[in-house]
């Protein structure tokens, strides 16, 4: 099964700071066991976000899992202690940068222009970034997209002003639905990101966005069950802690050669 307009299906995962070093290269390894030997595999674009430190490790790894950073610095170089580049996530192979996530603004008070700099940084250096959207409560799959385009507008404006192209993903997350049993219902999550690709497809068309292509994926309590749900409106699944255990992945792939069945 390929995504909602014809692409591979995206797969993703973000470890947080959950797993050691040895787990990260483990499960890893483990999971690119499971992409080779998977027959739906070759219909899926996978990546994995793991901390800072096991990038190299993870893209040294091979090539059935693209790599991504959790964050970047909104500068390219200089006196920023602690910081990131994305020129430096770029030179040692990442593909993929997370930006804007609901724990980065809770917990390190990133604004709305902090992200829309960050989206930038990563597009200027040829980083595809993971645009994280989502409600603060539960509403209306209409009021629910709104919201989410006003932050994909407020994401989108500096890379926009700066003419700058390149593929984007965003990953709709409702914030409510964060660290949750269970994720958002299926018939929402098909109305939002249905509203949410529409979006993208016209903006790459008219207000100077270089022809950049955009993909949406859901997360947000996302695991195996759910895209048999949602497969035919999403471009993919952004991963947390339900795919801790590796048998997960294998789970998904199981669905989507159901779904190509």
């Amino acid at each position: 099964m390929k995504g909602a307009d014809g692409r591979l299906m995206l797969i993703g995962v973000s470890l947080k700071m959950y797993f050691s070093h040895t787990r990260t290269r483990e499960w890893v390894q483990e999971v690119s066991g499971i992409l080779a030997a998977h027959p739906a595999a070759a219909g899926v674009s996978a990546f994995v976000i793991p901390q800072y430190p096991s990038i190299p490790a993870c893209v040294e790894m091979g090539d059935r899992l693209a790599v991504g950073a959790q964050d970047l610095a909104t500068e390219d170089a200089g006196p920023f202690t602690g910081e990131v580049s994305g020129a430096v996530l770029a030179e040692v192979g990442c593909r993929y940068v997370e930006v804007g996530h609901a724990e980065r603004r809770r917990l390190f008070g990133e604004t709305d222009d902090i992200v829309a700099a960050k989206v930038h940084a990563a597009l200027r250096n040829g980083l595809t970034p993971i645009l994280c959207v989502g409600e603060e409560q539960r509403s209306s799959a209409e009021e629910s997209a709104q919201a989410c385009i006003r932050q994909i507008e407020s994401g989108m404006r500096a890379a926009d002003a700066a003419g700058i192209g390149g593929a984007i993903v965003v990953a709709y997350e409702p914030l409510w639905a964060i660290g949750a049993p269970a994720p958002a219902g299926p018939e929402h999550i098909r109305s939002v990101c249905a509203r949410l690709r529409a979006h993208l497809a016209d903006r790459a068309v008219v207000g100077g966005s270089g022809g950049r292509r955009g993909q949406v994926i859901y997360g947000g309590s996302a695991g195996p069950g759910l895209l048999s749900e949602v497969g035919g409106c999403v471009d993919g699944l952004f991963l947390g802690r339900f795919a801790h255990d590796p048998s997960a992945f294998r789970d998904i792939l199981d669905e989507v050669d159901a779904l190509n069945g």
